[in-house]
């Protein structure tokens, strides 16, 4: 079959994209063929087809998107324009479904974060139209996110974000989300986890990778506490400077790799701020992280894969994920890990027995007594990165991303 995968982007480092390569490599395998529609296209994501106006920061979707979250009663002019810009962009959609033959659509993301609210009206419309088989695949909804509560559009929210169609089956990546989407909206879904292959581990780094400390001023000596997630609020990352100022310990340096940009806030800012208030030692490399490698303004670009392998330990301390592919991230490069347990994390990976160092909102003196034990004691950190793969390989596989995509695909173009 060929499938088409649909995203406001499909680029970086960010879960979407990267769950949706893994979607892509394991579907290639199994003999399909598959095409992208978004609005930033990486260079892994071709053929396909680029549409800027389906970008969450295109200007007019950004506009809406502000206009309606703050008024609690637009006008009709404002609706005028949402369904004008729908009706563009899905004129677009079917374009990319002409051009490719597409059988099945995978809309990932695009229809349960209202931040291009015409996208996902042109996503409704377009398999209304067109009767297209559709396998939404949805990492996180609009009704987990505070700042989507109050709203002038809930009568779009409840039809498109994410709408239940007859030709239309479901995806989620939490058993979470699996209950609260038929809870909220009636509709059944699919649990898929965020996955790694397990059965194939990590190579060893390469000259190139090997090359990161020197490219960022770090010596063999330094023990780098890696927090590998965009820098926005609900990421927490002022936990891990707080970690650092309270282990205290100078061979520590905190690597943040994440792009800044992704929320109009000044949170990066900020961090910077309570980081140098905290005395740690800290790198923000944000522009030196990309999904490939490569050089931008005269550095080495490295990939998450070309750093992991020089972390000491993980820091993970988001308050809310739709799932974790960056702990499930760490759990695949062998790397111990200190996690807050947020809900999806006690729900679908704990549960699963993975061991790390936890903790509830405060870092207690029991926190940081074992954070210290994980840094100095070889044994320990080896005998949790040991048990932590295994599980890993039994619940987070490529077997079991093939075996849930089988399954979903048949019941899909067999309904």
């Amino acid at each position: 079959m060929n499938i088409g995968f649909i995203s406001t982007r499909l680029a970086g480092v960010d879960g979407v994209s990267l769950e949706t390569a893994k979607l892509v490599s394991v579907l290639e395998e199994m003999g399909h063929d598959c095409f992208y529609c978004a609005g930033e296209l990486g260079d892994d994501a071709k053929p396909g087809h680029l549409v800027p106006e389906m970008h969450f920061f295109d200007p007019t979707a950004r506009a809406i998107y502000e206009e309606v979250f703050t008024n609690p009663a637009p006008g009709p002019e404002v609706y005028r324009q949402i369904y004008a810009r729908a009706d563009m962009i899905r004129e677009k959609l079917e374009a990319f479904i002409d051009a490719y033959k597409i059988d099945v659509l995978v809309p990932q993301n695009a229809s349960c974060i209202p931040l291009q609210i015409p996208l996902g009206i042109a996503i409704e419309e377009t398999i209304k139209r067109r009767r297209i088989k559709t396998l939404f695949h949805h990492h996180d909804f609009y009704w987990e996110r505070e700042h989507f509560i109050n709203n002038g559009i809930q009568d779009i929210l409840d039809s498109a974000f994410p709408p239940r169609l007859e030709t239309a089956h479901h995806m989620v990546i939490s058993t979470v989300m699996q209950r609260r989407l038929k809870a909220w909206r009636g509709i059944e879904a699919v649990f898929l986890p965020n996955v790694f292959d397990f059965e194939n581990p990590p190579p060893a780094p390469d000259a190139y990778a090997l090359s990161f400390r020197e490219a960022i001023g770090l010596s063999d000596d330094d023990l780098i506490v890696l927090q590998p997630t965009r820098v926005i609020r609900r990421k927490a990352i002022e936990k891990s400077i707080e970690l650092m100022r309270k282990l205290n310990d100078p061979r520590l340096i905190l690597i943040i790799t994440g792009y800044e940009y992704d929320e109009p806030t000044q949170y990066g800012s900020w961090l910077r701020e309570e980081a140098d208030r905290a005395g740690i030692r800290y790198q923000f490399i944000g522009d030196q992280v990309g999904g490939v490698r490569g050089e931008a303004n005269g550095q080495r670009v490295f990939t998450l894969w070309d750093i992991y392998p020089h972390a000491h330990f993980i820091t993970y301390p988001s308050v809310y994920e739709g799932f974790g592919n960056a702990l499930i991230e760490t759990l695949y490069f062998r790397k111990p890990l200190v996690v807050h347990r947020y809900p999806v994390y006690v729900a679908d990976i704990q549960s699963c027995g993975v061991k790390a160092v936890e903790f509830y909102h405060d870092l207690t003196n029991e926190v940081i007594t074992q954070t210290r034990q994980l840094i100095d004691d070889p044994k320990l950190r080896q005998e949790m990165i040991d048990h932590n793969y295994e599980v890993g390989l039994r619940h987070f596989s490529f077997q079991v991303l093939r075996t849930t995509l089988q399954k979903a695909l048949y019941n899909l173009t067999h309904d």
